[in-house]
């Protein structure tokens, strides 16, 4: 049975194979949509890497939100970035959609 010590090196390998990203994943999710407005949810959340779940979350938060809007088109959706919807926190006030996607 290991040790706490020989558990740590695992540990840091595993955080630093993990990484960060500058967006949270409902920022992933958004530039997606973003990049291809007729992607199917369960293609966003293998491009992202969430489960497909919690990728139907994330469209609601956003549709919830203002920033995003679903479109059902014969048997599936599409999706539009509300351009002038606000990023939604306080450090991005007054910023677009637009302007931090920088899609306009």
């Amino acid at each position: 049975m290991g040790t706490t010590a020989d558990l740590a090196p695992a540990r840091a390998r595993s955080r630093a194979g993990r990484g960060w990203t500058l967006l949270s994943n409902h920022g992933h999710v958004l530039v997606c949509l973003a990049r291809d407005p007729r992607m199917r949810v369960r293609d966003v959340a293998a491009a992202v890497g969430l489960t497909e779940r919690a990728c139907y979350r994330i469209v609601s938060d956003l549709v919830a939100a203002g920033l995003l809007r679903r479109e059902r088109v014969g048997r599936s959706n599409r999706y539009t970035i509300e351009l002038t919807a606000s990023a939604g926190h306080p450090a991005w006030r007054g910023m677009s959609a637009s302007r931090l996607l920088d899609i306009s």
